[in-house]
């Protein structure tokens, strides 16, 4: 298939600006889903880092939506002439909290999209880049790199990419177990319809892959949370994530991570089962 890649590029510099209020509903969902023995912030109180994903929900009708559940016009980026699409990472800044209560604006650019070819053959990179505003300012600015590729080919399985080792003094460390429920309570939670975190057979026998894939959103909020938990002093100026190859619900995974220059920032990783990196992290402390 040949791509027009600059026909594509022409929606660079899109925009939608969307509203939204910081309700405190969501956030114990959040704290359930990740077994979280903290307080819910009341009214007034700064929400934690990366749970913003709960605010503005892609309500996009059914008819809208493609075979793997997600939607196929809308927002910013334009139809892409590849079906499947994966989370690439993201990089967050951090300007000031949201806080419960808070009245919220969101603008979404089309940011950047380009054309790249990778062991699993050719790929399209789209970046979208989110500011939150509240009423006192610019509170925080994501920009969400995602990855579309060629349809798995029947009876084929999705390819694995290569995979390494991380670092041996990772002294943070945490077993990660998901299941279909935790799983669907987070699409639930950030509104994600996409069938490979909730529909098996989907996932399976369509995308190619052994199980469920576990959210690549949901991976940084438990790179987050180690982080948080070890440096609970700490206040967040930027988490950089970069996915490096898919976790799935069939078997637990761990995170792990240690603190750098001097503790002003941290590198953390999410690991496969075989101890291999899935998910690389940079964080700097304000």
């Amino acid at each position: 298939m040949t791509i027009d890649v600059d026909a594509l590029r022409k929606h660079i510099g899109t925009k939608i600006v969307e509203q939204d209020v910081a309700t405190q509903a969501p956030l114990r969902g959040l704290a359930v889903t990740f077994d979280r023995e903290e307080r819910i912030p009341a009214t007034g109180e700064a929400i934690p880092p990366g749970w913003h994903l709960v605010y503005f929900a892609a309500l996009s009708p059914k008819a809208s939506l493609g075979d793997d559940g997600l939607p196929t016009s809308g927002g910013v980026l334009p139809p892409m002439p590849f079906p499947r699409r994966m989370y690439a990472g993201t990089e967050l800044s951090f300007h000031d909290p949201l806080r419960v209560g808070d009245a919220l604006t969101r603008e979404t650019e089309c940011s950047d999209i380009s054309l790249r070819s990778g062991a699993t053959g050719t790929l399209i990179f789209a970046t979208q880049t989110r500011r939150i505003f509240t009423p006192r300012g610019l509170a925080l600015v994501e920009q969400s790199h995602t990855v579309f590729r060629e349809e798995v080919k029947p009876g084929e399985k999705s390819a694995t990419p290569k995979r390494n080792k991380p670092p041996a003094d990772t002294p943070w460390r945490r077993a990660i177990t998901t299941d279909p429920v935790s799983l669907f309570r987070y699409s639930a939670l950030t509104f994600n319809p996409h069938r490979i975190h909730y529909d098996r057979d989907y996932a399976m026998r369509v995308e190619g892959y052994p199980g469920l894939v576990v959210h690549g959103p949901y991976s940084q909020q438990c790179l987050i949370d180690l982080a948080r938990d070890h440096a609970p002093e700490k206040t967040l100026k930027s988490f950089t994530q970069r996915a490096r190859a898919p976790l799935f619900d069939t078997a637990p995974f761990s995170v792990v991570g240690r603190a750098v220059d001097g503790e002003k920032g941290a590198e953390l990783w999410a690991l496969t089962p075989e101890g291999t990196i899935a998910m690389e992290v940079t964080i700097r402390y304000a």
